[in-house]
């Protein structure tokens, strides 16, 4: 849109001082004065779309905070009916402290993937254990760590949108010129399940 602009004005300005040079030495500061109004509305464009990306992530962030909060109470009761089951437990635990200790955007994707698999097979051992199935701290449990699942994918798409039309046009031109000039940097995407195995069930063997 700040292109378009910025076009149909120097157009005009260059049809009406055409055919008289004189009108079109006057013209100069008036281009000027466009093309600096262009500047500022591609600047401000690509900051709102920067902007907006961070917000987007501070959505994610939250809803990660949650499932790792969740996580050391549903051990704890998934523990008091079958504690045996440690392996489940220590891969829990470990996956929850490494995702706790951040990264980069994919290697946090790679540590969260890790940890949804624990989780997996944390349920997957709860479906032996008939009482603890109908526990309702459990079942509470497990219905908020479910929906807190689901807001980190809508919040994960989101935020993916975002980044996808801020790298867009960064790349593109003249937008490109102005991302480049004032030090605007692409971002990067939060991929969860990224290949067929991270998708396909745990299968958990103690």
């Amino acid at each position: 849109m700040e292109t378009i602009i910025f076009v149909i004005a120097v157009a005009l300005l260059l049809l009406s001082g055409f055919f008289n040079w004189i009108q079109w030495a006057f013209n100069i500061p008036a281009i000027i004065i466009v093309f600096v109004l262009w500047l500022v509305a591609m600047y401000n464009g690509l900051v709102r779309l920067r902007n907006r990306a961070k917000e987007a992530w501070s959505d994610i962030e939250v809803q990660l905070k949650r499932r790792y909060d969740l996580i050391p109470n549903l051990v704890e009761t998934v523990k008091g009916y079958a504690k045996h089951e440690s392996q489940a437990f220590e891969n829990v635990t470990r996956a929850r402290a490494e995702a706790l200790q951040g990264g980069s955007l994919h290697e946090r994707a790679e540590k969260e993937n890790m940890l949804s698999g624990a989780l997996k097979s944390i349920f997957a051992v709860a479906e032996a254990y008939p009482e603890l199935k109908a526990n309702t701290n459990f079942l509470e449990l497990q219905r908020e760590l479910s929906d807190t699942e689901n807001k980190i994918q809508a919040s994960r798409r989101f935020y993916n949108t975002n980044v996808l039309e801020l790298n867009t046009r960064i790349e593109m031109f003249p937008s490109n010129v102005v991302a480049g000039t004032f030090g605007f940097k692409k971002e990067e995407f939060f991929d969860l399940d990224e290949t067929p195995a991270q998708r396909e069930p745990v299968k958990v063997s103690f």
